[in-house]
């Protein structure tokens, strides 16, 4: 069939592209901004692209509009379609419909972590021999792409029996549909990774959120597994409500069933029940990753990956793009990118990194709070708690509602606050010196900071 993808640069709905085209599909897609990366591994796979939403997009004749939740009442194309009567869907019940169906789905939930968490999973099971597919919204650095189908039967067709990884966002659907995206997976294995109040424009508060994903618990079947951290009081309150699955807990302390780990967070012992089932020695910083690992390791168990050949999966995984990914080192000062957007989140990235460098050495935080509920304030009391590890920290404060200065007041002059990108790295550059560690984080293209921060140091 001919699908016409709305909103086809978000990196959901172009994993939802490129996992159409693989299937044999013809996929023509538009979006408000063709940008890349995503325009070009698109273009790459044959997809046309149209800037802008234009009602002469209907001339096209698709069977078949797939509609990205960042399209809304109002936009040009979308009036046209329904005033033409025409068949749309969203990307989450196409991909059930056409992807999911009769597969074996690993959903991956969480406030934090849910990228990182899927990419290992998915590694995990590739080493294993499974040849899963996949929907990560980043591009895991094992696999070089977003999205595939995985193994295929015969016919050609997605296989019954080979998994499927996804993530699993507790955004919303569509403008038609407002439960979450993970409703739509017929998930068999559920992460439940942590929960924590975020995305302030569409959820009122937390329990809002909780519901969500008590209404993931609700798809999972009876012979599924909920692998939940056991360390978070709202994933219990969650559980609480009514559970019908087998539970795995990671992060459990003492002798308690569940996994959990022993050891720093580059190189540790993986316990089952108090029994050694595997070590992992790889090159990720961080607490929050050692929690991720165990994970996917407990997930993966679900569908007959030991944790012994888990743990040596991860041994080999390479991180996703943009998770504290080593961007360049000038003069001794070294350079990275994070997609942190969250103040759990920054704090646990520069307390990884803390962990990884020596006592002498400083952090330089620069960050953009870009994502919604950033933009909204909801959370700006939390960002001197999450840069306490950081010797400085620079705020990138353009385009924000609220004031910035205000918010990290309580830093002194440990926080700077600039409006434009050029003056921020002036001012980086200005106080950077030998052995710096600067870390620039932003769920955005962040102006092209990093690039010009290290041609500024040069």
């Amino acid at each position: 069939m001919h699908i016409h993808i709305l909103g086809i640069c978000g990196t959901f709905m172009g994993g939802v592209a490129a996992l159409a085209r693989e299937a044999g599909h013809r996929v023509t897609g538009c979006d408000a901004g063709v940008y890349p990366p995503m325009s070009d591994q698109l273009r790459a796979l044959g997809i046309d692209l149209i800037e802008g939403y234009t009602p002469d997009q209907l001339d096209l004749k698709p069977d078949l509009f797939v509609v990205g939740n960042v399209v809304s009442r109002g936009n040009p194309l979308m009036e046209a379609i329904l005033n033409a009567g025409l068949p749309y869907t969203s990307g989450p019940q196409w991909l059930s419909e056409n992807v999911l169906h009769g597969r074996h789905v690993l959903a991956v939930a969480g406030t934090h972590g849910k990228t990182t968490t899927t990419s290992m999973l998915t590694w995990i099971l590739e080493h294993a021999g499974l040849q899963p597919g996949f929907l990560v919204g980043g591009v895991p650095q094992n696999f070089g792409v977003s999205a595939r189908l995985g193994g295929l039967d015969e016919a050609s067709r997605p296989a019954t029996g080979h998994p499927f990884v996804i993530e699993a966002d507790e955004y919303d659907t569509a403008f038609f549909d407002k439960r979450s995206k993970f409703v739509h997976y017929q998930a068999r294995t559920a992460v439940l990774n942590n929960l924590e109040f975020d995305h302030a424009d569409i959820f009122a508060d937390l329990a809002a959120i909780e519901t969500q994903f008590h209404h993931l618990v609700r798809t999972v079947p009876g012979q599924g597994r909920l692998v939940v951290n056991a360390r978070e009081e709202s994933l219990q309150r969650v559980l609480d409500r009514g559970c019908w699955s087998d539970i795995v807990r990671f992060g459990v302390r003492g002798d308690v069933p569940g996994f959990r780990a022993r050891g720093e967070p580059h190189a540790f012992d993986v316990l089952k029940a108090a029994v050694l089932v595997g070590r992992v020695e790889w090159s990720l910083m961080g607490e929050h990753n050692q929690m991720n690992a165990l994970a996917a390791i407990a997930a993966a168990e679900h569908v007959g990956v030991s944790p012994q050949v888990a743990c040596e999966a991860l041994g080999q995984f390479a991180n996703v793009k943009r998770r504290l990914e080593w961007r360049g080192e000038v003069n001794g000062i070294t350079v990275y990118d994070d997609f942190a957007h969250h103040p759990t989140a920054i704090r646990t990235t520069v307390d990884g990194l803390r962990r990884r460098i020596a006592p002498d050495q400083r952090i330089i935080a620069v960050f953009e709070p870009r994502s919604n509920t950033m933009k909204l304030g909801t959370m700006k009391a939390l960002l001197p708690w999450s840069l306490e590890e950081a010797d400085l920290s620079f705020c990138h404060s353009g385009g924000l509602g609220w004031d910035a200065a205000e918010a990290l007041a309580p830093m002194g002059d440990r926080a700077v606050v600039v409006d434009n990108i050029d003056a921020l790295v002036a001012k980086v550059v200005k106080v950077a010196k030998p052995g710096d560690q600067i870390l620039g984080m932003s769920n955005g293209g962040f102006g092209g900071f990093h690039d010009k921060l290290l041609k500024a140091l040069a």
